[in-house]
């Protein structure tokens, strides 16, 4: 079977769910050619300033670049942009998966301009091969610029790698209203 088609299986849901707004998030996606052809594979995740970031990463003493990225960047609890791409998991790869991370945070700033610890990256796919993130650096301004906030089955369908069809849900809370200091 041809890397670029797949069978979509016949567990896959029938529709998406309808993913609502989330006021301070914006979406966009493209082709940029990183692994497949004809399939979207660069995601950007654009966050309005002053929205805090926590994440939970992997422990293990063999991350990727990304992951030691965002590591990083989640000490100061900020976040403008999180770039995702599918098809190359920028893992095991030494020198020149760290100088791909560089090179995206650095057009994700300016594309944005945010600080870099205000950048997040995310990649997923094949493992041990460098990243060349030369094939996208130049798209970043324009996702930025077209980021939408109903974007979310286009961003869905950027982030897969082996799955033939994306897939989102939703849920919704009530908070309490918090009283007093945080502690």
């Amino acid at each position: 079977m041809p890397h670029d088609i797949a069978r979509v299986s016949p567990f896959a849901p029938q529709r998406l769910a309808e993913m609502p707004p989330i006021e301070g998030v914006r979406l966009a996606s493209c082709e940029a050619g990183i692994r497949y052809r004809n399939r979207d594979d660069l995601m950007v995740a654009v966050l309005d300033p002053g929205t805090t970031a926590a994440g939970v990463l992997t422990r293990s003493k063999t991350c990727s670049a990304p992951v030691l990225w965002c590591r990083e960047s989640l000490h100061t609890g900020k976040a403008r942009i999180l770039v995702v791409n599918s098809g190359n998991a920028n893992a095991f790869t030494g020198k020149r998966g760290q100088e791909a991370v560089e090179t995206t945070a650095a057009f994700a700033m300016n594309a944005t301009g945010c600080s870099r610890s205000e950048v997040y990256l995310a990649s997923t796919g094949v493992i041990g091969e460098p990243l060349e993130a030369g094939k996208f650096r130049h798209l970043l301004d324009g996702l930025v610029a077209s980021a939408r906030p109903e974007a979310w089955a286009e961003a869905a369908c950027a982030i897969m790698t082996t799955e033939t069809s994306a897939s989102m849900s939703v849920s919704a809370v009530q908070a309490a209203p918090r009283s007093g200091p945080a502690t």
